[in-house]
């Protein structure tokens, strides 16, 4: 019974295909988390104990696919990096740290903000000032990938949206020495 969901797929699918949505950075998570469940349902190895070790390692390998498909899907600097890749801009931040000109100005004002921080105040306003950062980030790869197609600049943004996420944590390390 459960074989119809490997007749129907592949393992080479991409993530998108793998999940019927559209190639899209823009995706309803609610629609994510149900395709998954429905898909671990089908692929999980119990439902095969009685096909034998073969197709429960089948199984298992198309439950593996599946988890790892989702945690691309669901997390949009993922999905976007993972898109960028798709069409032939791989992220490659060891090796390429390209960003937009202004965001990198920006990045040199929240270090500078960050080694003056004083205070709880300080550190409030510049969580702020990165979450604001971070939404303007998310918003410009939906108008850069789904609008514009342009994932040369997509890619250029998620490495920017990848330095948001690393700062971040370094505020909030900062934050947990003061005991905030």
């Amino acid at each position: 019974m459960g074989w119809r969901l490997f007749d129907a797929m592949n393992l080479n699918d991409t993530d998108f295909e793998l999940f019927d949505v559209p190639a899209t950075f823009a995706q309803d998570r609610a629609a994510l988390d149900a395709r998954w469940k429905e898909l671990q349902r089908e692929a999980h190895p119990d439902r095969f104990a009685a096909q034998g070790p073969s197709a429960q390692r089948v199984a298992m390998q198309w439950s593996v696919r599946i988890n790892e498909a989702y945690q691309r899907l669901k997390d949009p600097i993922k999905r976007a990096s993972y898109l960028c890749a798709l069409n032939g801009h791989p992220i490659d931040a060891e090796k390429n740290t390209a960003m937009p000109a202004d965001f990198l100005m920006q990045q040199m004002e929240w270090r500078e903000e960050l080694d003056e921080a004083k205070d709880a105040a300080a550190i409030d306003r510049l969580r702020a000032h990165v979450e604001a950062g971070r939404a303007r980030a998310l918003s410009s790869l939906d108008w850069l990938i789904d609008e514009k197609g342009d994932h040369a600049g997509a890619a250029k943004q998620v490495r920017a949206l990848m330095f948001i996420e690393r700062f971040a944590e370094d505020v909030e390390a900062k934050a947990d020495r003061w005991g905030q």
